[in-house]
């Protein structure tokens, strides 16, 4: 029978053995990766630091800073909160229960990855012209980010062994106490990442007109020439990344979740009474329609009224290559630099393992354009020949969207047997070989799915990507956005549609592994 390994010891264990030194094989890539992830800080440092102290206190102490700290606060709060309602719940019907079209649904609730948060916002201001606000905000972030919660719990379901839930009723313990301490790290990574989309989103709430952080620091950006009061506001930024981090890394708590032996074959599916499967189809529905069908709707009412202002095939088609060809390396880099913090974080309990777990969550939470403008003063100051050129644009997506490879790694290794690691080491492997050959085959479908999402993510990045592309070069998203910037929806339409389709052929295959039976 299959059961999970636990630990309480104070730095965390491994079958009785204490996990603190980290081999380095893992370390200094992982070094590699915080320092990448920091670059941006450090600009943000160097530009702060230029203006005096003065300055910086002066920017702190602004009652306008104060609000814009507890404008963004709430927006992340809440959009994390109902994105956890919504995720955890939607995951829990198409895993463990039998509502009725439980696949479909399975699928339709990871598509919100594929809708761009401008374009939805758009489309619902569009429609509900009142809908602005910090009403308007949390409804649109929580529709396209819930997803990050959602996969890796129904993830999280699929791997839990019924046989753990009977021996908590046998032991006059309820079924739930064990589903809802196996779900906790996945949970966790996913609000983590809501948190963090929220706090450095741009495009979505410029639209609906709230002003947080990143607006505040992009308007400081454009108005002024002295770009001191915007780096400060962005090391605040950088702070309150930092404090929900490190919330969030006490949350997960110092037990271990992987299961001993081979994943459960068969999952234990709760029967709905009729009212409950009612409720049930009804609040699914209600999901997916807001969050898919209304914006597909959208676009096609675009696609319609525009069907007669042309659009030049070779355009498209270029927009379009270099959207996949720049997305796909953005994820292959951020893959490869999450791997080694991904496996740190999930099997080690020590300072350097937090620290560099914590530095991958930074650039995240910051806007686009600090994280474009810190590569612009890299690259001309250090690696001019790599100014506006490819590999900053795909640096800037590793920086920008790395949180999100890192928690789907770690996730998945910490569901991983560490006792197969135990075994070969014992067999005289050392730690590169039993990571290449043990850690990373069993935990092959969490970085898959961390690929997919930085791929999904980076496809519809647009700040960075209007600063860092190369010279004629345009993407799907920044084409989009010209033509939305003057005007020309009918013309932008086709873009926002294919973008959209794109985006949603990664968001199937994940919605659709959410729903794969075992075999």
């Amino acid at each position: 029978m299959a059961r999970t390994v636990t630990s309480s010891s104070a730095r965390g264990t491994r079958l009785g053995r204490p996990l603190r030194r980290v081999p380095r094989v893992l370390l200094v890539p992982a070094v590699l990766t915080a320092l990448i992830s920091l670059l941006p800080v450090a600009y943000l440092v160097v530009r702060a630091s230029g203006g005096g102290i003065e300055t910086v206190v002066e920017t702190i102490w602004r009652a306008r800073t104060w609000e814009l700290t507890v404008a963004s606060l709430g927006l992340a709060a809440a959009v994390t909160l109902l994105s956890i309602f919504v995720g955890v719940s939607l995951a829990w019907l198409v895993v463990r229960t039998d509502l009725p079209g439980r696949r479909v649904f399975g699928v339709l609730a990871a598509l919100p990855l594929a809708v761009p948060s401008y374009v939805a916002a758009y489309i619902w201001i569009a429609a509900f012209p009142g809908l602005t606000g910090f009403t308007g905000s949390v409804l649109v972030l929580t529709l396209v980010s819930y997803p990050y919660v959602y996969l890796p719990v129904a993830a999280a379901l699929a791997r839990i062994d019924p046989a753990m839930e009977e021996v908590a009723l046998s032991l006059g313990r309820g079924r739930m106490s064990v589903v809802l301490r196996q779900l906790r790290p996945s949970a966790a990574a996913g609000a983590l990442l809501v948190a963090m989309y929220a706090l450095g989103e741009f495009g979505a709430v410029s639209i609906m007109r709230f002003d947080v952080f990143t607006t505040q620091i992009y308007t400081s950006y454009r108005a002024s020439f002295d770009r001191t009061p915007a780096a400060v506001l962005g090391l605040l930024l950088v702070v309150v990344t930092f404090v929900i981090v490190v919330a969030e890394s006490r949350s997960r708590g110092r037990a271990a979740y992987a299961t001993r032996g081979a994943p459960p074959r068969r999952r234990r599916v709760v029967a709905l009474r009729p009212a409950g499967k009612a409720a049930a189809l009804v609040w699914s529905g209600a999901v997916a329609a807001a969050a898919v069908g209304f914006p597909f709707a959208g676009i096609c009412y675009w696609l319609l009224e525009g069907a007669s202002s042309g659009v030049r095939p070779d355009r498209l088609l270029a927009a379009f290559g270099a959207t996949v060809g720049m997305a796909a390396a953005g994820a292959l880099v951020s893959t490869a630099l999450a791997v080694p913090v991904g496996v740190i974080a999930a099997r080690y309990r020590s300072r350097t393992a937090s620290v560099l777990e914590q530095a991958s969550y930074v650039g995240h939470a910051l806007p686009g354009i600090v994280v474009a403008l810190s590569l612009v003063f890299f690259a001309v100051r250090y690696a001019y020949p790599l100014y506006q050129r490819w590999p900053m644009l795909v640096l800037a997506y590793a920086v920008l969207f790395l949180p999100a490879a890192v928690g789907a790694v770690r996730a998945s290794v910490l569901q991983s047997p560490p006792v197969l690691e135990e075994v070969a080491r014992s067999l005289g492997r050392g730690p590169f070989a039993v990571m290449r050959q043990v850690t990373l085959p069993l935990a092959l479908p969490g970085v898959t799915a961390g690929a997919a999402l930085v791929f999904l993510t980076a496809m519809k990045e647009l700040p960075a990507t209007l600063l860092l592309r190369p010279t004629g070069m345009d993407t799907l998203a920044t084409r989009l956005w010209t033509e939305t910037g003057s005007g020309a929806y009918g013309a932008a339409a086709p873009y926002a549609a294919v973008l959209m389709l794109v985006a949603a052929v990664p968001g199937f295959v994940l919605g659709r592994r959410s729903t794969k039976e075992d075999t």
